[in-house]
């Protein structure tokens, strides 16, 4: 077993040059053997094969990993051909491409599934994964409701399997040593953070009752979703615009990233207050259905608030940058993003920065660098019981509630409270958005 460990240890260290931090005493050898048997491997699967996957194929194909990949799944055909032909080029491991992940759920000789399909996947596909002893790297946003993020928590506690969130600014190096040092003071008294996303997204076609395109299974695209007709291009990124039958809007396909770092920093759980100002402003008669502009403030116990400047179609960039997160304190501020962060003092001069020379995609579509590299090199190391998650679920689903809330009191017009300790809405009208309608047979049950 000490040989083993050191084995992984140095895989760790060695794939794409990433120093990961190991914890040897992490697990007993006994509680080890448990999770992913004597030799070491880990056998994982992926699903959803559009335009998140790529991140995960440096840490797949490495070597010193020691991992087999198995199955590819989604439920186009055309992406499972792409996937394949992509992994082939760096793997030689004989991978099976499959349509219906429940297939690869009941295969116990997966060991871990990594899922980035749409949104409204996520949560009924993790539960299930974790049921069947699986573990899982989950894309964000890890739910699309608030009541899944609570069930996920829920199945993880269960099982006990490593369920790792894939907002990957968490394992920046960067990010973590300048979040420690605000933690230890060096800004002082922290007491607000602005998160932003800026982008210039054009206008979507409005939706057309048509056949689905060739080789994609309707049916299971929705999957946990109410059924209803297909209508033009809503598989391919679309549904993110049309309706809340799938996507989680802005909010969820971007906020996440930053209201993480933001609630990370000033060392937040939930809010006491969530307010939002939202709307279509831009292309107001092409199909999309979400706001594209918001401004939400989310307000904490100790004096603590958190804003979001979100612009979905106005690439303006009024913080100078296309995303990223500022910490205001007493002594100063600091601007995080994906790049790594600047740290100024009161009089705005610039008195220590530290830039990550990697590559992690910033507004682009897809994604993927060196911090997704060794998020996932992370979910490897933790499942071998050699380190911590760096964004475990139960971390994870605090953040995306953030998100939730926003969308909510958006759908609603309202502002409302929330008990910061259960993390539930004092509105009636809010609650009613706390879960969603699930097609029969799909619905997630509660343990």
């Amino acid at each position: 077993m000490s040989s083993r460990r050191n084995f992984i240890k140095k895989a760790a260290v060695g794939s794409a040059g990433i120093a990961l931090t190991s914890n040897l005493n992490a697990m007993s050898a006994k509680s080890y053997s448990k999770i992913i048997g004597a030799n070491d491997r880990i056998h994982v699967a992926i699903q959803g094969l559009g335009r998140r996957y790529g991140a995960y194929i440096p840490a797949i194909a490495a070597k010193s990993s020691n991992v087999e990949l198995l199955y590819l799944c989604d439920v186009m055909k055309s992406q499972r051909d792409n996937a394949a032909l992509k992994f082939s080029k760096v793997v030689k491991d004989k991978f099976k491409l499959e349509n219906d992940i429940r297939n690869i759920i009941n295969d116990k000789k997966v060991d871990a599934i990594f899922m980035a399909t749409p949104d409204h996947w996520h949560a009924p596909g993790a539960c299930m994964a974790m049921q069947a002893d699986k573990h899982v790297y989950l894309e964000k946003p890890c739910s699309h409701n608030p009541r899944e993020g609570e069930l996920l928590v829920a199945y993880q506690q269960k099982y006990g399997k490593m369920v790792q969130m894939g907002n990957q600014q968490r394992s920046s190096l960067q990010s973590q040593e300048i979040i420690k040092e605000i933690h230890n003071g060096i800004l002082g008294d922290v007491y607000e953070a602005t998160a932003f996303y800026t982008s210039n997204r054009g206008p979507v076609p409005h939706q057309e009752k048509t056949n689905p395109p060739e080789g994609l299974d309707w049916e299971l695209f929705q999957g946990p979703a109410p059924r209803r007709e297909y209508t033009h291009d809503t598989w391919n990124y679309n549904w993110h615009w049309y309706g809340w039958d799938y996507g989680t809007a802005e909010m969820g396909n971007n906020a996440t990233h930053e209201l993480d770092i933001a609630r990370w920093a000033l060392d937040v759980k939930y809010p006491e207050s969530v307010s939002v100002n939202a709307g279509k402003f831009h292309y107001k008669d092409d199909g999309w259905e979400m706001y594209d502009t918001m401004e939400a403030e989310f307000k904490f116990s100790g004096n603590r608030t958190i804003k979001w400047d979100g612009q979905s179609r106005n690439g303006y960039q009024k913080f100078g940058a296309g995303r990223g997160t500022i910490i205001y304190g007493s002594k100063g501020c600091v601007f995080i993003d994906r790049g790594g962060y600047k740290l100024f003092d009161n009089k705005g001069k610039l008195i220590k920065e530290n830039i990550n020379k990697g590559a992690e995609a910033g507004n682009t579509l897809g994604g993927g660098g060196d911090i997704s590299t060794q998020h996932t090199l992370n979910f490897f190391d933790a499942i071998r019981g050699n380190a911590p998650l760096t964004s475990p679920i139960e971390q994870g689903v605090i953040s995306q509630q953030l998100t939730h809330y926003a969308n909510i009191a958006s759908r609603i017009d309202s502002a409302f409270e929330v008990d910061e300790t259960t993390g539930r809405i004092y509105n009636r009208e809010a609650m009613k958005l706390w879960s969603r309608t699930y097609e029969p047979g799909w619905e997630i049950k509660a343990i």
